[in-house]
């Protein structure tokens, strides 16, 4: 038992300290700036020392603020930390311990793209576009392994990309691009190749539910049209993860539910 409870710890650590660098990633895909070259300040541009750089806890201690300006440090960091080893915890419980050579790969492979959709999330989130530098990594890597070890199930795959990035695609084309951006059909792409058909039949469905809850909300209190521009990515992204680790038993429900 506690065992399981330190390797989980070790587990949500590494996340958090992923969720770190994705921060650095989103800041500098915004500034268009490299990767390389010391974390600092986006207020003083102070460079940060070892002791500001600790996940979760340095935002903690510092109370949220700059060590040397003492401007406020966003929520995004913290929250992207938290969420990122969340994740990686739901990854590591639902494979399960590696065993083999391939348990490895699928996690290290599922850490990765959970990073992807992380870092996709929040940039759309707050810039209404999809990078296609991070994207098209994810998909070029997700189409290696669907092709090298899923090779005879990938016609399931193929159907569910062709099925997903079809749909939005037709939306796309007829509203000429007011009411999807083209970002949505290159993600859906993502979305097919890595749950296949039926877990990408849950995942686009629960965006849809999930879109016009919020949005229910953001009209209803925010003051918000029909007409606003919502992005749709995150919810995208939100029905992807649930399809990933629940999808199975979303569809065993649904099926157990219209059998009464």
């Amino acid at each position: 038992m506690i065992l399981i409870f330190l390797l989980s710890v070790f587990i949500f650590v590494i996340g958090a300290c992923i969720g770190s660098f994705l921060n650095c990633v989103i800041y500098r895909l915004e500034n268009e700036k490299t990767l390389t070259g010391r974390s600092f300040c986006p207020n003083c541009r102070h460079s940060l020392s070892w002791q500001d750089l600790f996940p979760i806890f340095s935002f903690i201690f510092l109370g949220g603020k700059c060590r040397y300006c003492r401007k406020k440090i966003s929520i995004q960091y913290p929250l992207i930390e938290i969420f990122t080893g969340l994740i990686f915890l739901a990854i590591f419980y639902i494979i399960g311990a590696p065993v083999s050579s391939r348990d490895f790969l699928d996690i290290i492979f599922l850490f990765y793209i959970a990073s992807s959709l992380i870092v996709i999330f929040v940039y759309d989130l707050k810039h209404y576009e999809i990078p296609d530098k991070i994207l098209f990594p994810a998909i070029a890597v997700t189409l290696v392994l669907r092709l090298v070890f899923d090779f005879r199930s990938i016609l399931n795959f193929i159907v569910a990309t062709a099925m997903a990035a079809g749909f939005f695609f037709s939306i796309w084309f007829f509203s000429k691009g007011r009411w999807m951006g083209f970002g949505d059909v290159k993600l859906a792409v993502l979305m097919g190749l890595l749950l296949g058909f039926y877990n990408t039949l849950v995942a686009l469905f629960l965006a849809f539910f999930f879109g016009a809850i919020i949005s229910i909300i953001l009209i209803a209190f925010y003051g918000k049209k029909l007409k606003s521009e919502v992005p749709f990515g995150p919810f995208l992204i939100a029905g992807t993860f649930v399809g990933l680790f629940w999808g199975s038993q979303v569809i065993q429900w649904y099926s157990n539910f219209f059998q009464i």
